[in-house]
Order: structure tokens, then sequence, then C-alpha cells
């Protein structure tokens, strides 16, 4: 049985990753740093582990910031195209769910929807924060 190999790249292609196997899980973050960080109202995300992420093409442009400990952000230091976001402490990286074409996204959660400023009704479980055993309360909220 082959294990599935998916390519994706920043917004100017300098920079090009491979992902395989299949994520650890998808989903969408509201928090205030993934809205920020994303310029948009929500993150879809694709969690993988480090060893399923490698990056192909341009690892010398690619940049990070950290502005907390639990999330080390990288993109394009050409383009400014955002790539991935390492989550140390969950041993997981989330490889943002637009720059994986081949990736059929099917979402199993909403995270930090306490936070969310926009309201999304799909009957999937929304979160607090996140779950227990991601570090997170474990409580949910309404849609």
């Amino acid at each position: 049985m082959s294990v599935e190999t998916h390519k994706g790249q920043c917004f100017c292609g300098a920079v090009e990753i491979a992902v395989t196997g299949e994520p650890a899980g998808m989903g969408y973050c509201h928090c205030e740093s993934c809205r920020h960080w994303s310029a948009g109202p929500v993150n879809a995300f694709t969690l993988w582990e480090p060893d399923q992420v490698k990056i192909v093409k341009g690892e010398k442009h690619l940049l990070q910031y950290n502005k907390t400990e639990s999330s080390d952000r990288k993109w394009c230091a050409k383009c400014g195209g955002h790539v991935m976001t390492g989550h140390p402490g969950l041993n997981l990286i989330d490889v943002f769910a637009a720059i994986l074409p081949s990736v059929e996204f099917v979402p199993g959660i909403h995270v930090n929807y306490a936070e969310a400023v926009l309201p999304m009704k799909d009957g999937l479980p929304k979160m607090k924060d996140f779950p227990a055993d991601f570090g997170g309360s474990g409580e949910s909220v309404p849609e």
C-alpha cells in the first residue's frame, strides 16, 4: 500500500513542502492570534506529525516568528506567503489547508470558538478553547 504525498507552496512558489500520509486532524481555529496572522476571520488548519512534513525547496527563504512559545509561525521571505505553524507543545505542525490543494479538507472541530468573530453553523463540535488532551478546558460552547 502506497502512502500518499501532497505538495504545497508559498504564494510565489519559492518554498515548496510535501506532506505524507494522513493528517492527525483538520478544523478551524478562531483565536485572535490565528485571525491576526491569517488576516482572516478564521484559520483552516491541517495538523501533521513533524516527520510527515518536509521542506523540499526553498528552505533558505523560510523565516520564523514566535509571538508565544506555543507557535512557530513560518512564511516565505520572498513573497510573505504563510506556509506552516509548528506547535512544539503538541508535537504537531499546522500546514495551512489553503496551500495543500490535493488534500480534501474535512474539518472535524472548531477550536477557540469563544473568540469567534464569524459564527459558523456547520454542526461540528465547538470548543471554548482546546480539547483537554491538547491542554485546553475541554469545554464545548453552543453554535
